[in-house]
């Protein structure tokens, strides 16, 4: 049997609440900040391809709850299946079953962009790595007026592996998103509009949601299968590219992601300090 919303197993991530043709995904951690660890990477793929099925969904708001979207990555929750890749001397096994590991989270991130239903992304708060890439895959983003949004990775010696280098040019423009990958500033929701990352700001959450829930209503109103086909249709501008970027980061990341500098950056970060790079 096709699953459908009502038919989604018990989730411990994310939430959906399904009223009219709207659907509404809310990021519920467990950890903080909404944090993404195993649970959630396990059931996002689960939730929007089942809002994919689901002939009453129209249109998809996704949001956090709390004050924040997303702190991204949890990282102490993954580093266990990670170890092996980390240790310094890691061969053929432990970078194969790493990039593994590094294509089902991939997946789960283009499960958002491949659900033909339209996905509106509504941020609060921080926005950070791993949630960056979860709403460039979203369709339409908007924010509220205290949201900061941070392409991290780099600071912490990791090159983003699951979508922000691959969809944000097309969101953004290239010098843009150069920018934000090779620094890992943070920018503020009103820099977040100039450079189109979100269509629009407002005052605060509710009135974000409020928003992002009558957009979604007024998608919902046009003809489902049209919309869809008019989704599927701009999807193939990118695409091809994004799924050659996706694969090759994936792979870089297998063979060169293991350095002294990203030990520096988690010891930095449990002592609380500024790292100290040395490119090695």
């Amino acid at each position: 049997m096709t699953a459908t919303a009502d038919s989604l197993p018990d989730l411990v991530s994310l939430k959906v609440d399904v009223e009219g043709h709207v659907a509404e995904v809310t990021l519920l951690g467990p950890s903080k900040g909404n944090a993404m660890g195993p649970d959630f990477w396990r059931e996002l793929p689960l939730v929007f391809r089942a809002l994919d099925a689901d002939p009453q969904v129209r249109a998809v708001v996704l949001t956090g709850s709390g004050a924040h979207f997303s702190y991204g990555l949890d990282l102490p929750a993954m580093m266990g299946d990670w170890a092996p890749m980390l240790g310094g001397d890691a061969l053929a096994g432990p970078r194969t079953a790493f990039l593994d590991q590094v294509r089902s989270l991939q997946a789960a991130v283009s499960s958002i962009a491949e659900c033909r239903k339209p996905v509106i992304a509504a941020v609060s708060g921080w926005c950070i790595g791993g949630g960056v890439d979860v709403i460039a895959a979203a369709d339409v983003r908007l924010a509220s007026a205290d949201a900061k949004f941070s392409v991290r990775e780099v600071r912490v010696a990791i090159v983003a592996d699951l979508g922000s280098l691959q969809r944000l040019a097309s969101i953004v423009g290239e010098g843009h998103l150069r920018e934000l990958a090779l620094t890992g500033k943070d920018i503020d929701a009103a820099r977040a509009e100039k450079i189109g990352l979100v269509n629009d700001v407002h005052e605060n959450q509710d009135a974000l949601l409020k928003a992002a829930r009558e957009l979604a209503g007024e998608i919902a109103a046009n003809p489902p299968l049209v919309v869809q086909g008019t989704k599927q249709v701009l999807a193939t501008n990118t695409e091809r590219q994004v799924a050659d970027g996706l694969r090759y980061v994936a792979a870089w990341n297998s063979a060169f992601l293991p350095s002294k500098d990203l030990g520096e950056a988690v010891q930095a970060f449990m002592e609380r300090r500024k790292p100290e790079f040395k490119g090695e």
